[in-house]
């Protein structure tokens, strides 16, 4: 009998995989039944910020941008984020986020967005950018971390059910497939899926660098440099709750024609490809963490953010497993608190 099986090898299963035997535990299972990073982490866009509007969220993304910081440039290039407010209301909500971020400790700062080359600012009201912030390979990282676990010991079981496994303890980090999981062991999660795509230009010739992770914080749209490309995303007016992972092409054509007025440079290159991935999305947009059933311990809901706090998480879920302080309160992330009837607190979502 394992000691403890994670079910979902995504980066958050990984971490949690990684800072389980990095603390000495034996007897862990890594299962998915698909493959390393083939379900949401293998889609996501791949940015790591510390600029969310909730203190719990602000304090994950502290520890984990550490943690990305010491993989290397070839897996985290620190390009920061920058906020652009258009209007007078966005730039209220803005400067209010930034004070609340730096007395968290997060060095974002009130800048002139002019800094980047190529970008049209002319009707930028105020831009917040927080340097320490970037861009990383999301397949890459969490490759890097099931390495790293299995050289110390975890068992990696790619094609296989970890809830059909003989254990002591599982932990559901499954990203949207946690909520059928848990409903296997009687217990209800209220985590769905919402469909959200990307796209990826053609390669732009003479793209410049640095070039931050780059947000309209009114509309939500985004993009960000992928080696010669840059990568768009932005959130939907009509949220697509289901797993139909489909490409809504009248989006990706709104979305490059927003990328020709904020970027200029990027006016002419053409959209090379889209795709369609999940967000298990919560009902206040906080992840669950925690036990829920004897036996079972849940780490899902990350509503967009699960691959910028996966090392955080990992951390922390290893050491709460462990019988350790995890030095965190985990109070506003456990599964009780909607009985309560939550809300969605956290706003800064992309």
């Amino acid at each position: 009998m394992a000691r403890v099986a994670i079910a979902g090898a995504g980066v958050v299963g990984a971490s949690i995989a990684y800072h389980l035997a990095l603390a000495g535990a034996d007897g862990i299972v890594l299962a998915d039944t698909g493959t390393v990073a083939s379900g949401a982490t293998g889609k996501a866009l791949g940015g790591v910020r510390q600029q969310f509007s909730s203190a719990p969220e602000v304090r994950l993304a502290r520890e984990s941008v550490a943690f990305f910081r010491s993989l290397g440039p070839e897996l985290f290039e620190p390009v920061g984020y920058l906020f652009l407010a258009t209007t007078e209301p966005g730039l209220a909500e803005l400067e209010e986020r930034r004070e609340s971020q730096q007395a968290l400790g997060v060095p974002v700062e009130r800048v002139d967005p002019s800094f980047v080359p190529g970008l049209e600012v002319g009707d930028v009201l105020g831009a917040s950018f927080c340097a320490e912030d970037g861009i990383a390979d999301t397949i890459g990282v969490t490759h890097r971390l099931v390495r790293r676990a299995v050289e110390l010991g975890v068992e990696l079981r790619e094609g296989v059910d970890a809830a059909t496994l003989d254990v002591e303890s599982l932990v559901l980090a499954a990203g949207t497939d946690s909520a059928a999981l848990a409903a296997r062991f009687e217990v209800e999660l209220p985590v769905r899926p919402l469909v959200r795509q990307l796209s990826e230009t053609a390669p732009i010739p003479g793209l410049r660098r640095p070039l931050p992770l780059t947000i309209e914080s009114e509309s939500t749209f985004h993009f960000r440099p992928r080696r010669e490309a840059l990568m768009l995303a932005m959130g939907e007016r009509e949220p697509r709750w289901g797993s139909e992972r489909l490409v809504d092409q009248e989006l990706v054509a709104d979305w490059r024609a927003r990328l020709a007025r904020r970027y200029p440079p990027a006016a002419d290159v053409p959209i090379a490809r889209s795709w369609a991935g999940l967000y298990d999305m919560t009902p206040d947009a906080h992840p669950i963490i925690g036990p829920v059933a004897d036996g079972v311990y849940v780490s899902c809901g990350f509503s967009g953010h699960g691959f910028m706090q996966a090392p955080a998480v990992g951390r922390i879920v290893a050491d709460e497993l462990l019988g350790v302080d995890p030095g965190f309160d985990l109070e506003p992330y456990r599964l009780e608190r909607f009985t309560a009837g939550a809300v969605f607190p956290e706003t800064a979502i992309l």
